[in-house]
């Protein structure tokens, strides 16, 4: 069995390096211009083979390079996380002005936070009139609960679940305060 990327598979990954390369010019600009990276980290990946098979299957497409990069949105997949909230939108803004990007979704899960209190930016681009990226862009609290989120939802048997889902989204209330506190003082420190 082949990719399931198929012969497409060199150019989702020259896209994904343009893309990571867009990033870095972006940082080093604004680098110069607030004397910070903007950024904590910058992540990206293909998603994995059995990874979009197993997306294909869930969503009844056939397993099949079409599916992959025509159906589905998240093949090329980039997650952004910045110190500060302003930055998370900043770095959007910057990423819109590129003509070679078009927006085909966006979703504001930081001003609408799910109802489990998971926070980001979520934007899905389609690249070159082509492929399509997904990117997220969120805080350092915010990237640091989604990944303790992750790993307890994966415990098979949860006692008080109830409690332990009220618990999270205290938690991630309590994060997004701290991320509003954070910004004001540094925008108190940029004046």
């Amino acid at each position: 069995m082949g990719s399931i990327y198929g012969e497409y598979l060199p150019e989702i990954e020259q896209i994904q390096n343009r893309l990571m390369e867009q990033m870095e010019k972006i940082r080093e600009e604004m680098r110069e211009k607030i004397g910070m990276d903007p950024v904590e980290h910058c992540l990206s990946r293909i998603k994995s083979e059995e990874s979009m098979r197993e997306k294909c299957r869930r969503k009844n497409l056939p397993e099949t390079a079409q599916s992959a990069l025509f159906e589905i949105h998240d093949a090329i997949g980039f997650r952004i996380v910045c110190a500060f909230v302003d930055d998370v939108y900043t770095i959007r803004d910057r990423l819109l002005e590129a003509e070679e990007y078009e927006v085909i979704e966006e979703k504001d899960y930081i001003r609408h936070a799910k109802p489990n209190g998971y926070r980001s930016y979520h934007m899905i681009l389609r690249i070159r009139k082509k492929f399509y990226a997904e990117i997220q862009l969120r805080t350092i609290s915010m990237d640091t609960w989604a990944a303790l989120e992750h790993h307890l939802k994966y415990k098979k048997e949860i006692k008080n679940e109830q409690l332990i889902i009220q618990e999270l989204k205290r938690c991630a209330d309590e994060l997004a305060s701290t991320d509003i506190s954070m910004q004001t003082i540094r925008d108190m420190m940029m004046e």
